[in-house]
């Protein structure tokens, strides 16, 4: 006898790689609205971080420009120097600081470089009396609770701003004695930065950001200082 007629079977809408399909298409489809979802509140939420970052960075100046009542900002781009918005584009910016006369204070600028878990960004403040830094503020930091993170809490570190020589040579042109990091308690020089115990690489971050910013930026700051006096005065 010949075989039995066999019906064909409908595909079965349950096997293993339909089941796959399906799947694959519901995680795409999650995934997408999830970014949509992250990207609106990315923008939804970027003009407040801006804001908020702007509003603490103009904080952050006056702390340390002892004696400023205000600032204004100044863009460099190549030797041009030009009082700018905060949007507009430039190489470098450099925040003056004025007292209540009008009178220039100091300069604050703004550095980062490679710490020891991710991107230091720090403000300085450089006064024209001593030819000094008198004051640092860490902006942006992710070092770890505990240990780097003393650069912003430490007392001993922190006194290491109060007077930081990063003074000019004969000529103007060079840092006289270029900031060197030092172990603990073996400081003898104003340019010397004491490094923390137990957070020598972002200590030595620190120094190796104000180094190279400070190789930069004091020469120019010097070489403008007309400029930046005249902001005090008609800016008023």
């Amino acid at each position: 006898m010949g075989s039995p007629l066999v019906e064909p079977r409908a595909p079965d809408d349950t096997s293993p790689e339909t089941s796959g399909l399906v799947m694959i298409v519901t995680m795409g489809v999650i995934g997408l609205i999830s970014a949509v979802l992250i990207v609106g509140a990315y923008r939804s939420t970027l003009e407040t971080i801006k804001e908020n970052k702007a509003a603490f960075l103009e904080k952050s100046v006056f702390e340390v420009l002892p004696g400023t009542a205000r600032k204004i900002t100044f863009g460099a781009n190549g030797e041009e120097l030009r009082e700018m918005g905060e949007d507009e584009p430039r190489e470098f910016s450099y925040h003056a600081g004025y007292n209540a006369s009008g009178e220039l204070t100091g300069i604050a600028i703004v550095t980062e470089g490679q710490g020891f878990a991710d991107t230091l960004r720090i403000l300085y403040g450089y006064s024209l009396e001593c030819h000094c830094i008198v004051g640092m503020k860490v902006l942006d930091s992710r070092e770890t609770p505990g240990l780097g993170d003393k650069i912003m809490t430490d007392p001993a570190f922190r006194a290491n701003f109060d007077a930081l020589d990063v003074s000019l040579n004969d000529e103007g042109k060079e840092i006289r004695n270029p900031i060197v990091l030092v172990k603990p308690r073996q400081k003898t020089d104003p340019w010397q930065i004491e490094a923390i115990s137990g957070a020598t690489i972002s200590s030595r971050a620190i120094a190796d950001m104000l180094t190279a910013s400070t190789a930069r930026s004091i020469p120019f700051v010097e070489q403008h200082l007309a400029i930046f006096k005249a902001g005090g005065k008609h800016g008023e």
